[in-house]
């Protein structure tokens, strides 16, 4: 499993309906690592669920991590476990952050859009744009004004910012329409953080504008069937460790090599966190993840083993 760190609930506050903040800090004479713009964490949550969340706070502090939590109507246990069972000064361990959803801090100009709770990467990216002196711009839709977490903490920045409430504005934003205000060009970079509906048609809509340094993160995991030519049974080589392990119908990679006592980093299992990702040295995986571009996946270089197949006999993975 990956590092676990020590933390405790500092401060929890209400953001807007359904959404509070949780503000942990390192145990007293130590300090959490640092992070990049876009990173998540792990919160290894009292009723014994493993949930992530992105960081909303400067990346530059070390001091504190964090992050805003929505209160998921449908709920497996994580959102509701957040917002029902923390208390301030909870003893609660997290892993180190990861960051699937990475600023290009090079870019000329920087187009940041958020949808509902998306807005934590974003603000993120938001204050370290900021910090940075770079040219950017944010737009941020919400359902109502009062479900739209952290728009003051976007405000104060005094960037562009576009804010669009459906309840006003008489229905959703015409995405197409903004992104066809902005010419395709090489130097600017758009990012994404929202619910699918809203990613889904942002990818399309990118890809018909020629807009092509497009990233999204997604909060949830999307079905991704396997390809006709996966195959059901294959070797995996763990080029490291020396060994060959077989794996078969209906259970993953990870799962395989766990029960075969390899140790590998893991926390969601449904390819949206990133925590198992792994080199890749020889073979063709089939990719199901919800993390990885296009462009990644056709490099065929890294592979998330807790949902990702194969279409070779074999991969050779740096394990």
């Amino acid at each position: 499993m990956s590092t676990t760190l020590n933390a405790f609930v500092h401060t929890l506050r209400h953001e807007a309906d359904d959404v509070i903040s949780v503000e942990l800090r390192p145990l007293p004479g130590t300090e959490f690592p640092a992070f990049t713009a876009g990173s998540h964490i792990d919160l290894h949550l009292p009723n014994g669920m493993e949930r992530s969340y992105s960081l909303s706070n400067s990346c530059e502090e070390r001091n504190r991590y964090v992050v805003g939590v929505l209160r998921d109507r449908a709920s497996r246990g994580g959102s509701r476990c957040v917002h029902e069972q923390l208390r301030v000064g909870m003893r609660l361990p997290i892993s180190a952050p990861r960051n699937n959803f990475p600023l290009h801090e090079e870019a000329g100009h920087t187009v940041l859009i958020a949808g509902g709770i998306g807005v934590t990467p974003i603000l993120s990216m938001a204050r370290r744009l900021k910090a940075a002196g770079k040219a950017f711009e944010v737009m941020y839709f919400a359902r109502s004004r009062q479900g739209a977490a952290f728009v003051a903490e976007l405000e104060a920045l005094g960037m562009p910012l576009m804010l669009h409430f459906d309840d006003e504005k008489g229905g959703p934003p015409d995405l197409k329409a903004l992104l066809s205000a902005r010419a395709p060009d090489a130097q600017t970079h758009y990012y994404a953080c929202g619910p699918t509906v809203m990613l889904d048609a942002f990818e399309k809509i990118c890809g018909e504008l020629g807009h092509e340094n497009a990233h999204i993160e997604r909060f949830s995991a999307v079905a991704v069937a396997p390809s006709a030519n996966a195959h059901a049974t294959f070797t995996v080589e763990l080029r490291r460790s020396g060994r060959t392990i077989t794996i078969k119908p209906g259970k993953s990679i990870l799962d395989t090599l766990l029960d075969a006592g390899v140790s590998v980093d893991h926390s969601c299992c449904e390819g949206v966190c990133g925590s198992c990702e792994t080199r890749v040295l020889a073979g063709e995986p089939d990719h199901r993840d919800s993390i990885l571009s296009a462009k990644e996946r056709a490099s065929n270089k890294v592979m998330m083993l807790c949902v990702s197949g194969c279409k070779s006999d074999s991969l050779a993975l740096d394990l």
